[in-house]
């Protein structure tokens, strides 16, 4: 990959975005993690305006550190970089009282988690919408198209996505490029919505390398009988994924009604 030209292409194509639409700049969610610390990177790269919203909710402090952190390198090496915090814990835990109990606790957990994300993507376009700012989304390429890890409505809610057509590893070559805090680079790639830190290798049971090879693997027609021990696995898993995450990759569908059956006469 040429590095320098993919990173001056994504950030004119921002620019001209955002132009076009005659928006003021960026707003984006900073986690703590590779994804979000690159895509606001290359919307500081714009000149445009950026506000970065850190939105914790019961977060690990080793993800609020890194957030906070690369936060105050973006305003270091930016200008037009402005941040705010916003504590969503309190409104999470309020939509939780206000939801009727269920018999056994932990049938709701994915359902929360997929919650917290949908909070943060409402907090998001609530500033966006007093700025005339674009939401900039921050899904990789193996995330959006590949196992769908990511949250309908929540993650996956934004206005543009300048680092979908690239796979993780080339995210992290474009990091280590941009100078990105080494203390993210190093870190464990995690969604955050569970409170603790466990990686999304834990919850996916295969690595970014791993899913890229599998995704690759697809796309030449392979078939799970092609493989076997490790790589029949991985396979497998990224199937698994693709599958039941294929509805959050493909266009909402739409009942289009017979025309005979619209007719009054």
């Amino acid at each position: 990959m040429q590095t320098e030209k993919v990173i001056d292409y994504i950030v004119e194509w921002l620019k001209d975005y955002a132009t076009k639409a005659k928006m003021s700049g960026f707003t984006i969610g900073i986690s703590g993690g590779i994804d979000s610390a690159v895509t606001s990177t290359l919307c500081a790269k714009t000149g445009l305006e950026l506000l970065c919203l850190e939105m914790p909710i019961h977060q690990a402090k080793s993800q609020v550190s890194r957030a906070l952190n690369h936060i105050d390198w973006l305003k270091d090496n930016f200008k037009g970089v402005d941040s705010a915090t916003v504590d969503l814990t309190p409104v999470f835990e309020g939509f939780k009282t206000a939801l009727p109990t269920v018999e056994h606790e932990e049938e709701r957990f994915l359902t929360l988690a997929n919650a917290r994300a949908r909070l943060r993507m409402t907090t998001l376009y609530y500033f966006a919408g007093l700025k005339k700012y674009l939401v900039a989304g921050t899904g990789n390429k193996v995330e959006d198209f590949g196992v769908g890890f990511y949250t309908k409505y929540g993650d996956g809610g934004v206005d543009l996505s300048p680092i979908a057509d690239l796979l993780k590893t080339e995210v992290y070559e474009i990091a280590k490029f941009l100078g990105i805090n080494e203390e993210i680079i190093k870190a464990a790639p995690t969604d955050g919505l569970w409170g603790d830190d466990r990686t999304d290798e834990d919850q996916i049971g295969a690595s970014y390398p791993e899913l890229e090879w599998a995704m690759q693997m697809d796309a030449r027609g392979k078939q799970t009988d092609d493989f076997s021990g490790r790589e029949k696995q991985v396979f497998e898993i990224y199937k698994k994924f693709n599958t039941a995450n294929k509805h959050k990759m493909v266009p909402i569908p739409v009942c289009d009604i017979p025309e005979m059956l619209k007719r009054t006469t």
